[in-house]
């Protein structure tokens, strides 16, 4: 009988754009379950008694055969202390082929793990030896097989002489690429079948002419070594099977085990490695994560994706996956993830490449990473604090440029409505002596209605009847040392129905075929609310020069920022010009985004030689994002946050997203003051409109973070808007000064976030990891750089904050934390303490006595408000 035909694992995507009735409770994207396997070693091989391995100069790889076997990662400055170990005598790496399947509905996704073709749950380390052992930089590598059995088969054939059993050829390389960093590289071959010996069979299979012994029948349950000849027993055994391995009746013993059995796999497409965790390990990181800042006990994916409206909290949450598929998201979707991670125990890894990956901390005692394809890379990182791991986690992927000051100077006043709308609230602006920096004008294309509200022309050129006398306008503010700012993203909308228009860049980039295409090879239009867009294939070495003319034009008129929007949406249908995976390349899109814009910023930087000036600088802001979007990317907003209280999707997850981004590389950061997405369908789905209590809090939260920038949301005359009254006017301008007081401060966090890497808001952690209660909140509390403490109201017709000042790791360097408004001291001891926080004068703290605190209560004095 001939084998079966070999199968491969398939890709399977569902379309779910045009659905109108959705299951408003969608279940969980299912995955591979965690894998737990059994580790063995050759004891011909490998050392019977711990042996230690060079990685570089500075790293090394410790072997203990004890306790089953253990692999960890030591630094020679704390050879005591692992950063990275295996759990004793289990598999650390595995395998499997699955069926992947991806459901797509308009930026959102579920990537699911459908059939398991082959699972290879268990591992033998058969070899661990250095490579380049006579140069400077010596590498580890282990090298073994990963395995399963399938024990129905064999459970139904008890008289067969051969089962069938799959295994897997790896490696792994673990080489120092820097002093502080362990990269590791681990590759899966080919599954390929071999004979198992059955032991209930009763026969014993014999080769004379090349062996005169005989194969003792294993024992269930027990391990059993022998070497004989060029045979070779598994010494994993607790079934009682016996690997048939010689090069001849392998072939003989997989046909005849194989005849029968289901289509072999060509290729393994997940690569999972597990290892040690400590009980009480908390985890950080991950990206932007909106819902929550420590994720032991979670499965954490990485994908880049739109995150969603309610994220969990309802009834919004049911309403959004209602009318549109999976739209409300859950409290793991996100704009900007990163396969990146710190814990309490000062253990630090990321995954390079762009695969989707998750991050399974659900046990106790150990992590798991899944990862799709059939090979993972990484680095395992060396520090003794956080912010040293945040450093030294930035200086490999990079890290964002100083900021232009102008942006840090005064309020980023965002706006839409015309020339005359914005002369009108200009001249409100000055009368409340509101420090501005610039006008955000996202309308500058022109507007159209939409079934979710007001919605911008995606055309990137001027709308001069919106628009009237734009160079005029730019021209004014910027004689008042105002800048203007504007939008675009990497789509571009058909213009037929725009009269007006001068150009249409979505027929330009058609025609030069930059536009990313679908499987027919034509453009892929993707949908969007009420209409369909192209988005530009920046895999395509036309499309960024193009886009680069287009900024240009823009920057040209006297525009010196803008939105750069988008980016998470890329089809995982698509076709690239690259001819790369569009799932692998889904998460790489944001970066290349990013990239784009950034080398146009320093191209024109360049261009302009001598005339540039640093007050005339340009800045762009993103809200998506990948692990190394730091680099490109100059300054980050959170996206569109309900216009609510929430925790998911509201004014708490936007303190969540700061600090969360933060841990994880997004040095600069800020939220849209008041949120943005606004619901007003109360008889469906609940009124969800920004009141002017929520937009004056939040006016207060952002006035200590990088950026403090308004937005009127999705339905502007839903909305409580900054210029809508005296109050909001006051209370606008109160927080504007508050903002200007510490620019002093914030344009040396800005440097500091250049140089090192490190946010200007900052979780409490990172400065005092030793206190537990500390590391455990979430959206409480946060500080400013190291001298400013912030404990914002979050809660509606909330007047007292409980704030907690964390314990000094060493209490002989115990300091006090001084309330801005009333003088009352705290000392750092660990404590709680209620906190009187009426409206205009949020609950904040510098250190007493040092300079950043002096010179900020200084200027609130010379603001008059203080």
């Amino acid at each position: 009988m001939e084998p079966p035909a070999a199968a491969t694992t398939a890709t399977k995507i569902t379309k779910k754009h045009h659905r109108h009735v959705n299951n408003p409770f969608p279940s969980p994207p299912k995955s591979l379950p965690f894998l737990t396997g059994g580790l063995t070693f050759n004891p011909v091989t490998i050392p019977p008694s711990p042996a230690d391995f060079p990685i570089g100069r500075d790293f090394r790889l410790h072997w203990s055969p004890k306790h089953g076997g253990l692999v960890s990662v030591t630094h020679k400055s704390r050879p005591e202390r692992s950063i990275w170990s295996t759990v004793p005598g289990q598999a650390f790496v595995s395998a499997a082929a699955v069926e992947t399947e991806v459901e797509e509905s308009r930026g959102s996704f579920a990537v699911k793990d459908g059939d398991v073709h082959l699972a290879f749950d268990h591992q033998s380390v058969d070899e661990i030896r250095v490579v380049g052992s006579e140069t400077e930089s010596p590498a580890a590598m282990l090298t073994g097989r990963v395995f399963g059995a399938n024990r129905k088969r064999q459970s139904k054939n008890r008289d067969a002489l051969f089962f069938p059993h799959r295994e897997a050829r790896y490696t792994i390389l673990f080489s120092q690429t820097s002093g502080n960093e362990v990269g590791f590289e681990i590759r899966i071959g080919d599954p390929n079948v071999i004979g198992i010996q059955n032991p209930e069979s009763g026969r014993r299979l014999m080769r004379t002419t090349s062996i005169k012994k005989s194969w003792k029948k294993a024992k269930k349950g027990k391990k059993k070594k022998r070497k004989l000849g060029f045979w070779r027993s598994c010494s994993w055994n607790p079934r009682g099977f016996a690997a048939v391995t010689s090069s001849e009746d392998q072939e003989t013993a997989a046909a005849a085990a194989t005849a029968t059995t289901t289509p072999a796999v060509r290729e393994l497409n997940r690569v999972v490695v597990t290892y040690s965790s400590d009980r009480d390990e908390m985890f950080y990181g991950f990206g932007e994560q909106f819902s929550h800042m420590e994720f032991k006990g979670k499965r954490v994916p990485i994908f880049v994706q739109e995150q969603g409206i309610g994220r969990g909290d309802q009834p919004i949450t049911f309403a959004a996956n209602l009318v549109s598929y999976r739209a409300g998201g859950d409290w793991s979707t996100t704009y900007a993830p990163s396969p990146f991670y710190i814990t309490s125990t000062m253990k630090s890894l990321y995954l390079q490449g762009y695969n989707y990956s998750v991050f399974d901390l659900t046990r106790h005692d150990r992590v798991q990473i899944q990862s799709h394809g059939n090979r993972m890379e990484g680095r395992i990182l060396h520090g003794d604090t956080p912010t040293e791991l945040i450093e030294r986690f930035t200086a490999s992927i990079g890290r964002p440029p100083m900021l232009p000051k102008w942006i840090l100077s005064g309020a980023v006043v965002g706006m839409q409505g015309g020339t005359e709308a914005v002369r009108e609230i200009w001249g409100k602006l000055e009368g409340y002596e509101v420090p501005i920096s610039a006008f955000w004008l996202q309308d500058w294309v022109g507007q159209r209605e939409t079934v979710i509200g007001s919605q911008l022309w995606w055309n990137w050129e001027v709308d001069n009847d919106r628009y009237g006398g734009w160079k005029e306008l730019v021209r004014d503010l910027g004689d008042r040392n105002v800048r203007v700012m504007t939008y675009c993203n990497p789509c571009l909308a058909p213009t037929d129905g725009k009269m007006n228009r001068k150009r249409s860049h979505f027929e330009e980039a058609k025609k030069l075929d930059i536009l990313v295409k679908d499987r027919d090879g034509q453009p892929y239009m993707v949908p969007n609310t009420a209409f369909s867009v192209g988005m530009l294939d920046f895999t395509h070495p036309k499309a960024a020069s193009w886009f680069k003319q287009v900024l240009k034009e823009m920057v040209d008129d006297g525009v010196r920022g803008w939105m750069a929007d988008f980016g998470e949406g890329l089809p995982v249908d698509a076709t690239l010009f690259s001819e790369e995976c569009p799932i692998e390349a889904h998460n790489r899109y944001p970066e290349l985004w990013a990239q784009v814009n950034r080398e146009f910023v320093e191209e024109w930087k360049s261009n302009r030689g001598e005339e540039d000036e640093e007050e005339d600088s340009l800045v762009f802001f993103m809200r998506a994002g990948f692990r190394d979007s730091p680099k490109y990317g100059m300054l980050f907003w959170e996206g569109d946050q309900m216009v609510s209280w929430q925790r998911n999707d509201g004014i708490k997850s936007a303190v969540v997203g700061l600090l969360s981004g933060g841990v994880s590389g997004y040095a600069l950061n800020h939220s849209d003051i008041g949120g943005y997405c606004a619901v007003d369908v109360p008889f469906l789905f609940g009124k969800y409109r920004r009141s002017e209590e929520l937009l004056m809090r939040w006016m207060e939260l952002s006035a200590f973070t990088a950026v403090f920038r308004t937005h009127e949301g999705n339905k502007p005359t839903s909305n409580a808007q900054f210029y809508s009254n005296h109050n909001t006017l006051s209370q606008f301008a109160r927080c504007a000064k508050l903002y200007k007081a510490w620019y002093f401060y914030r344009v040396q966090l800005a440097k500091e976030a250049s140089e090192k890497g490190l946010p200007i808001c900052r979780h409490v952690f990172l400065h005092y990891p030793n206190d537990r209660i500390a590391g455990k909140l979430t959206y409480q509390q946060f500080l400013v750089g190291t001298e400013i403490l912030v404990v914002p109201v979050l809660d509606k017709g909330q007047k007292k904050v409980k704030a907690y000042f964390p314990k000094a790791g060493n209490s002989s360097s115990c300091c006090s934390w001084q309330h801005i408004w009333s003088g009352e001291r705290y000392r750092e001891e660990g404590y709680e303490a209620w906190v009187d926080a009426p409206m205009g004068f949020p609950a904040v703290f510098v250190r007493a006595g040092s300079s950043v605190g002096d010179e900020l209560l200084s200027n609130l004095r010379s603001f008059g408000i203080l």
